[in-house]
């Protein structure tokens, strides 16, 4: 066999490998695509999470980074930006924090589709519970893992009697702070069924901050008997949601969003006390702005 014969030949056979590598490459690309295990697994466009906030910027001892890696578009056109901005009285106050894990079956991913393949497009809510007894108690509940679905709970955060915030779950990820709940709106009950075997909640999409309930108000369900929270609480509770941009009309609390009628938390809560705070640490901006 002449030599330009024996190249040509292995010349045709690597280029049939290659086809074949090709192939096989897309082939995985596709199923990965539609695997259905990830089917359930949130787009940040539609649960907007990053709306909610985050833990890596919630020190006002450390200066906020700014996101690396951005495209920018050559086309200039109408961008939203974000509605608030905080102020010179949040950078100002400094409270304490603790980042503690939480048992993986106390919490779970936002889903992107309910239980009926749905798609799911809720703006974020928050709500506000209180513990019920001490922090340290609720964090060790949260710590322990539960099989039993109707027992597993979380917050995303908490707020201890002096202040401290406690980051527990991660925004992006689905705490299990309120079973059978229902956002009312202006324009409807917003709520999702994520398991058809349990009743819809406002869990994927809602951040859950609970306050640490006074030592008198233990197994409390009476404003008598219940002293409230301290000035530490909060202010720690207002500079934390300044960080969001969840808007003053979506913040709610537990009892509000209950539907099973046993819910009373946060009790003795001062509504009009909390939004004053919210609003010296946070402002509103122009929503919109004509990118360069």
């Amino acid at each position: 066999m002449r030599f330009k014969d024996w190249a040509t030949r292995v010349l045709l056979i690597s280029l049939m490998f290659m086809a074949l590598i090709v192939v096989l490459l897309i082939g995985r690309a596709t199923k990965l695509h539609n695997n259905p295990t990830t089917s359930h697994i949130s787009n940040p466009q539609v649960t907007a999470w990053s709306q909610y906030p985050q833990a890596q910027f919630q020190s006002a001892k450390e200066p906020e980074k700014k996101s690396q890696n951005v495209i920018k578009s050559p086309v200039k056109i109408n961008k939203p930006v974000a509605r608030y901005a905080t102020t010179q009285a949040f950078a100002q106050y400094r409270p304490n924090y603790q980042v503690v894990s939480v048992n993986p079956t106390n919490y779970g991913e936002r889903y992107a589709q309910d239980a009926n393949g749905v798609p799911l497009n809720n703006q974020p809510i928050i709500v506000l519970h209180e513990t019920g007894y001490s922090a340290s108690s609720a964090i060790n509940f949260f710590q322990v893992a539960h099989d039993d679905e109707s027992v597993q709970a979380s917050y995303h955060a908490l707020i201890k009697l002096d202040g401290t915030v406690v980051y527990l779950v991660p925004p992006e990820k689905r705490a299990f702070g309120a079973a059978n709940s229902v956002f009312d709106t202006p324009q409807g009950v917003e709520t999702v069924q994520t398991n058809p075997n349990l009743p819809a909640s406002v869990n994927n999409f809602a951040y859950h901050v609970s306050l640490e309930t006074p030592p008198d108000g233990y197994d409390s369900s009476s404003q008598q008997t219940h002293s409230g929270y301290t000035e530490a609480q909060y202010n720690s509770l207002a500079w934390l949601i300044a960080q969001s941009q969840v808007p003053d009309d979506r913040i709610t609390t537990h009892h509000l969003v209950d539907r099973s009628g046993k819910k009373v938390d946060p009790i003795n809560f001062d509504g009009n006390k909390f939004l004053s705070l919210l609003n010296t640490y946070r402002q509103i901006r122009p929503i919109y702005r004509v990118s360069k």
